[in-house]
């Protein structure tokens, strides 16, 4: 139980939120000059995280002259949803531009929240010229074949040559099939040879023409010239990523991570206009967003994404976090597993969500920095994280690390009691959901 001077404390700073725009004005007038506004989630499954990231995003678009999202996905199924939003490409609406998703976890991607703010997108766009629309971007290194199939399909239209020496160098790839875990096992495990140096030169052959394919193209061959780059280093950094997936170190968080900021960089650089920077939103998990130097994952030698932007932009960057105390969420029961709709566990005691759900607020958004509560908000407690696997009978093995909640983040929304986020695929595990644990007496 928490004592009643933190309670009191809390309810003080506390901003409950009642569901509309206007919840968002203390945030927005406190983050408007921001570069960068990291919006995380506290799960890869959670309705509200998805409803209150795209709310704040559409404002930080619309008022605040902020030029796309950059979302924890594959680059290829995101540049398709780009194509979309900007008019570039030949999807009809928005169901048909987020049909790339089809790796698990697909429900991420593929879900109502989602459909919904890609169709907000390319509405607003739509009243906007070329130069100005936002995009859509992925930042995660997982589609090492399809970033490789996209660099060739480009290079195919533009330089057959130049495609013939792409397929001769990721020809490497053959002998380990289509399966990345293959590739990891074989590169990793048993040094068989890698890919690595063929990766490298092919990425070092699309950078150096880039500016001159970049020369008197217009919009739409400039940002398909920038997409293949993108994709010959996702290349590189993916083969470097699945070599070194088996051996048991931190090595492989890191190198993900750290893709992950580049390219952010990379989309922020591409979208800038002489002096004026460019502004981002990112969504992705908070163990990516909220500063890995106020987590456990410090003494484990772990940086990520909050850290790597807060390093280099310093107040620039907003990290907003999130976090629920029970209710229900979609996830899988083991990796590549259905996605089911699962009941979450109320929180673990001494946790910062227990902490939260005694404060009797059923939603409500902290300032980290508030005199209020910013000594209490520095202290260390446990905070939970449910990814797109959810194992409640380990719960505080699988799903908690030791935070300073005041110092991983800027400002946290707490949502007392959540549901499932909505996949646009709902199986039979997903519509039945799972029956309470006292099932059948359910006392």
């Amino acid at each position: 139980m928490a004592v009643a001077s933190e309670l009191a404390s809390l309810r003080i700073a506390a901003v409950p939120l009642a569901g509309t725009s206007a919840d968002l004005d203390p945030l927005l007038e406190r983050i408007h000059g921001a570069r960068f506004v990291l919006l995380g989630e506290a799960s890869h499954g959670t309705h509200e995280f998805y409803r209150i990231r795209a709310a704040i995003t559409k404002r930080l678009i619309a008022d605040h002259g902020f030029r796309g999202v950059a979302v924890e996905a594959d680059w290829p199924d995101s540049f398709r949803v780009h194509r979309f939003v900007t008019g570039l490409g030949d999807d009809p609406d928005s169901v048909d531009a987020l049909e790339g998703f089809r790796r698990f976890p697909t429900w991420m991607w593929r879900n109502a929240d989602v459909l919904d703010f890609v169709g907000w997108l390319r509405a607003w766009n739509d009243t906007r010229p070329a130069y100005d629309r936002a995009g859509f971007y992925g930042l995660d290194l997982y589609s090492l074949y399809a970033s490789m199939q996209a660099v060739i399909a480009f290079l195919d239209k533009v330089d057959p040559d130049g495609a013939a020496r792409a397929r001769k160098r990721y020809g490497c790839f053959d002998q380990f099939g289509t399966d990345t875990e293959q590739y990891a096992l074989s590169t990793g495990l048993t040094l068989e040879n890698s890919c690595e140096h063929q990766a490298a030169e092919q990425l070092v052959e699309m950078h150096s023409s880039f500016f001159r394919r970049m020369a008197n193209e217009g919009p739409e061959t400039s940002e398909n010239i920038f997409s293949a780059e993108q994709n010959a280093r996702v290349v590189k950094n993916a083969e470097e990523y699945y070599r070194n997936m088996f051996r048991g170190d931190v090595k492989t968080w890191n190198l993900r991570d750290k893709h992950m900021t580049g390219t952010l960089e990379d989309v922020s650089d591409r979208l800038s206009r002489g002096h004026e920077r460019a502004k981002m939103v990112v969504w992705a998990h908070n163990s990516h967003l909220g500063d890995a130097r106020a987590t456990e994952m410090r003494k484990a030698g772990e940086w990520n994404v909050g850290q790597l932007v807060r390093e280099r932009h310093g107040t620039d960057v907003v990290i907003v976090g999130f976090s629920t105390y029970d209710g229900t969420v979609t996830a899988a029961r083991d990796w590549d597993a259905p996605a089911e709709r699962r009941t979450v566990r109320p929180a673990l005691p001494l946790s910062w969500e227990a902490l939260f759900h005694e404060v009797g607020i059923p939603s409500f958004m902290l300032a980290c920095d508030d005199e209020n509560v910013s000594t209490l908000l520095r202290a260390q407690r446990l905070a939970r994280a449910i990814g797109v696997v959810y194992r409640p009978e380990s719960e505080r093995r699988s799903h908690y690390f030791d935070t300073r909640l005041g110092e991983q983040f800027d400002f946290v929304f707490h949502i007392d009691h959540t549901r499932a986020v909505e996949p646009l695929e709902r199986t039979s595990n997903w519509q039945s959901g799972e029956m309470p644990e006292t099932y059948p007496f359910t006392v």
